[in-house]
């Protein structure tokens, strides 16, 4: 038996081979070569010398057969037989190749009076194709030896300019039928390549030679830039690399098309159109777009919690609603649950908590600010027929997040307003709806994309300026804010550690005790948030900074009296009780973006014709608030406000310079009027807050957090409350709750009854 390797003949079983005799010879050896000697043709899978192969350069697939003629040409005629599966190849020192083998059979599918029309057809048209070659004679004594399409395919073998790896392809595959389906159309392919190179005005008429011409075309194209390609990586054009990228994006049906139109248009315009830098842009935003949906992970919630607890103190409630958020994630595999709306005061925590969930998640962390946009484009893109078109917001920070799940914080969505270009918050109603969101159309893009397994988490100081359809898609999460322990722990925890990194004091460089960040706290600051808390640390850290380089050696202390030493702030003057009580004089509690404070209500008699005069800036619905709490003080004191026949009544609001407004103080107007018109003071360690109602009922009204911290932060002792609101005190703080009675009232009447000022008539 001999072993002969071939690197460039598509090899077929069943059918005679013209092979060189002298190669024949050379593998053969010392033995020689006679007619019926068995050959077994190995496949090589690159041209290598016969000196040159080894034993891993063939392919696993060979075919067998026997030398039936040695002509006078020659050339050795095999007949092969069968295919074979090349179980192992050994080479010698003298080149000679033994293998072991074992026929692999074939799929026997292919109806034989079908072959026979194919191969009368492919007969003709080699004829045809010979007739223009020069060595036509030569070709016309091969092309009557073919007896089979697997012949035809050995003899146009030298000829066809294929890889070795088709040929290969040919040759593995076991149904008959397909096998000589892909013979069919290598050999029409290359007798059309060959036609139209020489024969470039030619035309065929028949519908298969058509398609064969265009796909041949195509091929050849391919071939031929691929081999410019490998020879010159470096000039890989632009049309290519966007080719390659549509090809490896796995977009959508709909994007890709849109893709293809708008490269093709940038092959027709070419490099100097004007559009040329719209279409460039375009196309490698939208190919450079993670468009594959990122496989589902398992969450460690325990880790999950572990790392919210480590970048932010409290909030726990917050934090309990974000692990449910995660269980349902983990459970389902998927994105889904609320959007979630963070709304508190600024440095409560809203958007940096965004960050520790992509943390928790192991996605990548999105922030799209929202404040002061007042175009529909910024959500949702400009048109390409603009000049200086643009993705929206959302789809660019999809963009640059690199995945198609990241977790995107939209921050300050109550600070969007509308405009004559469109409303902002419109154009969120299609993102934020889980619904919708999986087909949003971005003005820019044009095409639609999946937005279903972005985490969405929106964040807002006042739910006021939010549009009701807006804000029906998202759970609200109220962020209170910090109690003075709370802001102790978060500066001890997190802001000094990270602003003496910050300012490169080492931790034994520095001591801040807690004597004076309760002074920093207490004195410098005035927030629900720890904002300013961390600009005045960051203030303080710089100072010590220049002691630290100018010492390098000594460690530094902050006391309470070295505070007041550096900071060049005045401490902040908070209201406190008052000094000297006064009948007419009430505290009351308001709520405001930055947390609560405390609001005197200040009532004088003057001569007068029994006029009400309201100073201090009050909004419309605290004035409604003053004329109601006067008719009920007329009805429950009718004796005492006679004396208002000839006097008018001044009811002034400190600070002047600061807008207040709201029904909350209806309770305090009510009281302090009482008190006037009485002259019986009440304790200025009693605060209230409670809209009143003209039959004398106390509504509830909101903010009570906040309202009782400021409370407390004054040194006010007792506090009335609607009853009504009783509910909220599950989110107040465990310790100011301790510190301040809580009193729940309904009526206005059993609120002046506790606070010393007799009523004589019951509304």
């Amino acid at each position: 038996m001999i072993v002969v390797p071939t690197y460039n003949m598509i090899l077929a079983a069943e059918a005679n081979i013209f092979y060189p005799l002298d190669q024949i010879r050379r593998s053969a050896g010392a033995s020689g070569v006679v007619a019926g000697e068995k050959v077994i043709l190995l496949v090589a899978k690159e041209n290598k010398s016969f000196t040159a192969l080894e034993e891993d350069d063939f392919y696993p697939i060979g075919v067998a057969g026997n030398i039936t003629e040695l002509n006078q040409q020659g050339y050795a005629v095999i007949h092969t037989q069968y295919r074979v599966n090349v179980e192992d190849v050994r080479i010698y020192p003298d080149h000679t190749i033994r293998v072991m083998t074992s026929r692999r059979k074939d799929v026997e599918d292919l109806d034989r009076d079908l072959e026979q029309e194919k191969l009368q057809a492919l007969i003709q048209e080699m004829r045809e194709y010979a007739s223009g070659l020069q060595w036509a004679e030569s070709a016309e004594y091969f092309i009557n030896q073919v007896d089979s399409i697997g012949m035809a395919a050995c003899i146009m073998s030298p000829l066809v300019r294929i890889s070795n790896e088709e040929r290969y392809a040919i040759l593995a595959e076991d149904s008959k039928a397909a096998r000589v389906e892909l013979i069919e159309k290598t050999l029409y392919e290359f007798m059309e390549v060959d036609r139209i190179t020489n024969e470039a005005n030619s035309s065929q008429q028949q519908e298969y030679q058509q398609r064969y011409k265009e796909a041949a075309i195509k091929r050849q194209i391919e071939h031929l830039q691929k081999e410019l390609d490998e020879m010159h990586p470096e000039n890989v054009t632009d049309i290519q690399k966007f080719q390659q990228r549509i090809m490896e994006s796995g977009m959508n049906e709909t994007a890709r098309k849109e893709a293809e139109k708008v490269l093709n248009r940038l092959k027709q315009e070419g490099k100097e159109s004007v559009e040329s830098g719209m279409l460039f842009d375009y196309l490698d935003f939208v190919t450079t777009l993670s468009w594959k949906k990122e496989e589902a992970q398992t969450i460690d919630l325990d880790a999950a919690r572990r790392i919210l607890d480590e970048d932010h103190y409290g909030l726990r409630k917050v934090k309990d609603r974000i692990i449910q958020q995660i269980a349902v994630m983990n459970l389902k595999k998927q994105q889904s649950g609320s959007i979630l709306l963070f709304v508190g005061a600024p440095g409560t925590g809203k958007t940096s908590i965004g960050k520790s969930i992509a943390r928790a998640l192991g996605r990548q962390y999105v922030r799209v600010s929202l404040g002061g946009v007042h175009d529909e484009s910024e959500i949702r893109g400009h048109r390409r027929t603009y000049i200086g078109s643009m993705p929206g917001r959302i789809m660019d920070g999809v963009h640059k997040s690199g995945v198609s799940n990241p977790v995107m914080v939209l921050d300050e969505v109550d600070k969007l307003s509308a405009s004559y270009n469109g409303s902002p918050a419109s154009a969120l109603l299609e993102v934020l709806d889980p619904e919708q969101n999986n087909t949003f159309t971005d003005h820019y893009m044009n095409v639609p994309y999946d937005l279903s397994d972005v985490l969405f988490i929106c964040t807002a100081n006042s739910l006021d300026t939010i549009p009701q359809p807006l804000l029906d898609r998202m759970e609200v999460i109220q962020f209170q804010g910090y109690t003075p322990l709370e802001k102790l722990q978060i500066a001890r925890e997190h802001l000094v550690p990270k602003s003496m990194e910050t300012m490169g004091i080492g931790d034994a460089r520095m001591v801040i005790t807690d004597a004076a960040l309760e002074m920093l706290i207490s004195d410098y600051t005035m927030e629900a948030g720890v904002r300013g808390l961390r600009k005045h640390i960051d203030t303080l850290c710089r100072i010590l900074a220049v002691k630290a380089a100018s010492n390098p050696d000594e460690t530094v202390t902050v006391t309470p009296e070295l505070l007041r030493e550096e900071l060049e702030d005045r401490p902040i003057r908070h209201d406190t009780i008052l000094p000297e009580p006064k009948a007419g004089v009430v505290t009351g509690l308001a709520w405001t973006p930055v947390g609560g404070d405390i609001l005197y209500i200040e009532t004088a008699l003057l001569p007068g014709k029994g006029d009400l005069i309201i100073t201090g800036q009050l909004g419309d619905v605290m004035k409604e608030s003053a004329r109601i709490a006067l008719s009920l003080v007329e009805n429950l004191f009718p004796e005492e406000t006679k004396k208002l026949k000839t006097h008018n009544i001044h009811i002034h609001v400190p600070a002047g310079a600061v807008p207040k407004d709201g029904p909350s103080a209806g309770v305090t107007l009510t009281t302090a009027l009482s008190s006037l018109l009485t002259g019986r003071i009440v304790d200025p360690h009693t605060a209230m807050t409670g809209e009143v109602a003209l039959r004398g009922a106390v509504t509830p009204i909101g903010g009570l957090p906040e309202k009782l911290m400021a409370a407390q932060r004054a040194g006010i002792t007792r506090v009335f409350i609607p009853e009504e609101n009783l509910h909220d005190l599950k989110d107040v703080a465990q310790e100011v709750r301790e510190k301040i009675e809580i009193i729940p009232v309904s009526r206005i009447s059993d609120l002046l009854s506790a606070v010393g000022v007799l009523k004589p008539v019951q509304v």
